[in-house]
């Protein structure tokens, strides 16, 4: 059956054009259901025994949920328990334009085949179209639709011969909804009422998510926060230029300041300071807010203060804290420009890990939940089983934010296990960094080669076969997804041939497949200590794609022909089929360089490859490239309880600077390839420059042992770097370089069509790319197919070729890269805590990276370590401190701090507070009265060799 409509519009010429819009209706749309005998369905959805214990509904029912249920409570719909629900075609288009994160949660449960979800496409099936009346709202159409559906279902399965007394139940929270339905003798409830009604399911309880009649219960009469002006007031501020939109920042180490980043025009960007609990008005971190700058003598400068919420108090800020948040520095030229936020122009709310700080008053059902990240505020929630909850990580979702409450309020929405548990702190670590961690999905896999695999003729049709060439991988040891590897050989001219070989990744994820996709949504590959998140399925990371030795591999290679003065002759790039003839970690390779017994082809081709690296590396630094130290750790892992036993700073050999050498070359040679054939959408990656108030604090360090550096240029800073020794403190270069790491900005991946700078400072080229670890990075991947292209190897498809399609890709690489760098990070911090917490308390010595007004920031060259010892503490008088921000010192008890000094420090861990764990480090020597303390005595040698088992 087919419906038209037709209506007229005005085309911009001015014309008159006829619009006939067509609608098929049918009616053998099936219900789903196994009951039905009615339907010719091939294979049924919803079960016909739906029983769920409620004392509401005793009988098997159906749940048919409207849009508001589905887009207020998708974590009541998400649980296992929640089965056979009916979503309504009209449902799923509203959410879909209301909220893309809930479509996709929608989604993801309709293809989950044991919850039984069934999507009815009411708008195309004949019964239960209808048409919009005149006067009646789109809202009012399509609850009425929903109304109708329902009816429909009712009906349908009430005639059917094996009906069991089933039943079709309308949740649903508009009143004038639930008030139709029950007038057209419908079963309805609203979702809170009928979850309540589910028996030995406090969860779930928990899980609801507040409605606005719930918020209003839970908030005081009194008001604390101004009105959020509407959508429509806050447009025409930000048009008139009265009001500024950007993204909210919240202070990590003060709750009652934030700052706005106001995006201008390009790159330029204002920052406004928010301070005060009025000012920040509701805003939660990384909301896009509308702001109000305020007049020039209201403006103040950022509070040096640090103010954690202590936790419940009344619903307003104590006045002391806002007049200590007052006190901060007051001179005109360390004020910035201050505002309030006015309105909301989008939430950026998601779920928060964190721990329950549970209500001194007895049987409280209301709770304020401590979300792990410092810039959310706490959240009210209402729970039944708080004593569960107790020392539990949770998952919490905001619902609202009131005027009237001092706090947020939400819902649970899962526990994640006891807090300080190792797979615990790893899930909150990784949901935190918002790091993609599930397991690959049915969709992923279907695109996996079947196994047994083998190369085919067709593939060798079109590949050079370089299985004779003496090819080896040097990796670190454990490592199973190689991407790289290697070959040297003499030529009959006297050169050399070089040639550096990818694994073909991109031979096996197909462009716009849902590998594909998922890939390029994970960006990176996660190394967290003891534990790999792969960015694809670990047949190909780890199998397929891994350039193991003595097995044929797909590879993409670069070949080089270089002469004896490390000078490439010329470049070629071809698809490839290689036979590697070892795995080796760096230690062995350099075993094999050093061993002059050794004799083979392999070791010939690692020394020809080492012998050219000195040089190449050599001819980068005299052009100015950076070599900057970071102290990286390596834990020695328990083989069976997986906790660390030893930690170690991480030793660098003359291999890892080998492979390193040839990995640049070949993405430097990539780079150029590529900008040449496409200079609109090549994906580089460049370094900028740091600004030169960057350098300060390195100018102050070198200024403190009377050096001097020369940040001018890369070359200059290269050269002071290499030149800043002193005498008999060898240690001091290293620290020096750490510093200067600090003072870098981040390198970023960008389209080339869409920038003009392509620099990489760091490495100081021209222009840069990434071309050698496909399996884990997908900026690789996209490289691989710009060159295959390029080459005549593959052909292009539109998004390749599309710079705006590109550079958003880029924006969502940059963003994965940094969150896995932190979840690293953050990694290694918890695992560095698990050692000390074996280890009890250490004596170890350090040096003084940073001076703070009222700490020393120690690193300990040992274990790469990091920590503050404080001179201000809660339990005893404060030493006097005298603090110089030039020089920068810092003097206690007249003793005098600098940068690099040498300090011992005891190490010990500071479990206190179960969510944020940290290292405590305390001063022994130099020995100041009232704040050193003593050496910890070393443990008896049988506990310390019981630990080290």
């Amino acid at each position: 059956m087919l419906k038209s409509k037709t209506f007229v519009k005005k085309t911009r010429s001015g014309g008159i054009m006829k619009i006939v819009r067509e609608h098929y209706l049918r009616d053998d749309i099936w219900c789903g259901s196994e009951v039905c005998t009615e339907c010719k369905q091939e294979e049924s959805v919803l079960q016909k025994d739906a029983c769920i214990e409620s004392n509401l509904c005793s009988f098997p029912h159906y749940l048919l949920p409207d849009t508001n249920v589905v887009l207020s409570q998708i974590d009541i719909l998400e649980d296992p328990l929640i089965k056979n629900v009916i979503i309504l075609q009209t449902v799923l288009q509203e959410v879909r334009h209301r909220s893309a994160p809930i479509y996709k949660r929608l989604k993801d449960i309709l293809h989950d085949k044991e919850k039984h979800f069934y999507t009815f496409t009411n708008e195309h099936h004949r019964e239960t179209y209808i048409e919009r009346e005149q006067g009646e709202s789109a809202n009012d159409r399509n609850d009425r639709a929903i109304r109708i559906s329902t009816k429909w279902y009712s009906d349908h399965l009430n005639n059917t011969p094996t009906d069991k007394g089933l039943k079709v139940v309308l949740l649903t929270n508009d009143r004038g909804n639930k008030e139709k339905a029950e007038e057209a003798g419908l079963l309805t409830y609203r979702c809170e009422e009928y979850v309540k009604s589910l028996i030995a399911n406090p969860e779930l309880v928990d899980r609801l998510a507040l409605t606005n009649d719930d918020k209003n219960e839970i908030t005081s009469s009194k008001v604390l926060f101004s009105e959020h002006l509407p959508l429509s007031r806050i447009q025409s501020g930000i048009k008139s230029g009265t009001f500024q939109q950007g993204t909210f920042r919240a202070s990590r180490d003060n709750y009652l300041e934030a700052t706005v980043f106001v995006h201008g025009e390009g790159d330029d960007s204002t920052e406004v300071l928010i301070q005060g609990l009025q000012n920040l008005n509701r805003a939660v971190h990384q909301d896009l807010v509308a702001v109000e700058i305020l007049p020039l003598n209201q403006w103040v400068a950022p509070s040096s203060v640090v103010l954690q919420d202590e936790g419940p108090k009344e619903d307003d800020v104590t006045e002391e804290e806002e007049a200590e948040l007052k006190s901060g520095p007051s001179g005109a030229g360390s004020r910035k420009p201050t505002g309030r936020v006015v309105g909301i122009i989008k939430r950026n709310w998601r779920a928060f890990c964190g721990m329950l700080f549970l209500s001194q008053i007895k049987e409280a059902t209301r709770h304020l939940f401590t979300p792990a990240d410092r810039r959310i505020p706490r959240i009210r929630i209402e729970t039944r089983q708080a004593a569960t909850l107790a020392g539990q990580r949770i998952m919490v979702a905001i619902d609202g934010w009131p005027k009237h409450s001092r706090y947020p309020n939400g819902h649970f929405v899962r526990s994640l296990g006891s807090a300080g548990d190792k797979e615990t702190e790893t899930e909150v670590l990784l949901l935190e960094h918002d790091v993609p961690h599930q397991d690959f999905s049915q969709a992923v896999l279907s695109f996996l080669p079947k196994m047994p695999w083998n190369i085919t003729e067709e593939d060798m049709a079109v590949r050079e076969d370089l299985r004779n060439l003496t090819v080896c991988s040097v990796d670190p040891p454990g490592c199973t997804d190689i991407d790289d590897a290697l070959h040297c050989r003499d030529l009959p001219n006297g050169n050399q041939e070089v040639g550096v070989h990818i694994a073909d990744v991109s031979h096996f994820i197909r462009p716009g497949n849902a590998m594909d996709l998922e890939a390029a949504n994970r960006g990176t590959t996660v190394y967290l200590t003891g534990r790999r998140i792969d960015m694809v399925p670990e047949l190909l990371s780890s199998n397929l794609c891994s350039l193991r030795s003595s097995v044929e591999r797909l590879a993409f290679s670069c070949i080089w022909e270089i002469n004896d003065k490390a000078e490439i002759v010329q470049t070629r790039f071809t698809k490839s089929v290689i036979n590697s003839k070892a795995s080796l970690t760096y230690a062995e390779a350099q075993m094999r360089i050093d061993d002059a017994n050794m004799n083979d082809d392999t070791t010939k081709s690692l020394r020809g490859l080492n012998r050219l690296a000195k040089i190449l590396k050599k001819r980068r630094i005299e052009k100015g490239a950076l070599t900057l130290s970071s102290p990286e750790v390596r834990f020695h892992i328990d083989s069976e309880t997986h906790d660390p036993i030893d930690l170690q700073t991480k030793e660098l050999k003359e291999t890892n600077s080998m492979v390193e050498e040839f990995m640049l070359l070949a993405n430097i040679s990539v780079a150029q390839k590529i900008y040449d054939e496409f200079s609109e959408c090549a994906l580089l990656r460049k370094h900028p420059a740091p600004p030169p108030s960057n350098y300060d604090i390195l100018n102050k360090a070198a200024k403190s042992k009377d050096l001097v550096i020369h940040t001018d240029s890369a070359k200059a800073l290269a050269d002071s770097l290499d030149a800043a020794q002193v005498d008999g403190f060898p240690y001091f270069n290293t620290l020096l370089r750490i510093l200067a790491t600090r003072c870098m900005m981040q390198a970023v991946y960008f389209c080339s069509g869409m920038d003009s700078d392509f620099h990489h400072y760091g490495l100081a080229s021209p222009i840069y790319t990434h071309f050698t670890s496909p399996i884990r990075r997908y900026s690789d991947i996209i490289v691989h197919r710009l060159l295959a292209v390029a080459i005549g190897a593959d052909s292009t498809y539109p998004d390749l070729m599309d710079k705006h399609k590109q550079s958003a890709l880029c924006n969502n690489l940059n963003y994965r890269h940094k969150m896995a760098q932190y979840a690293q990070r953050a990694s290694v911090v918890f695992h560095t805590q698990l050692f000390f917490k074996s280890r009890g308390i250490l004596n170890e010595e350090g040096f003084i990276l940073f001076v703070r007004k009222n700490a020393i920031i120690v690193l300990i060259p040992k274990f790469g370590l990091e920590g503050t010892v404080f001179f201000e503490n809660k339990d005893k008088p404060s030493p006097k401190l005298i603090f110089n921000e030039e020089a920068p010192s810092l003097t206690v008890e007249g003793h005098s701090f600098n940068m690099f000094d040498k300090v011992k420090v005891t190490i010990s861990l500071d479990a206190s507070n179960v969510q944020h764990q940290k290292i405590r480090m305390s001063l022994v020597e130099p020995v100041i009265s009232g704040v050193s303390v003593a050496p910890s005595e070393p443990e008896p040698d049988t506990k310390r060799a019981k630990l080290d088992r």
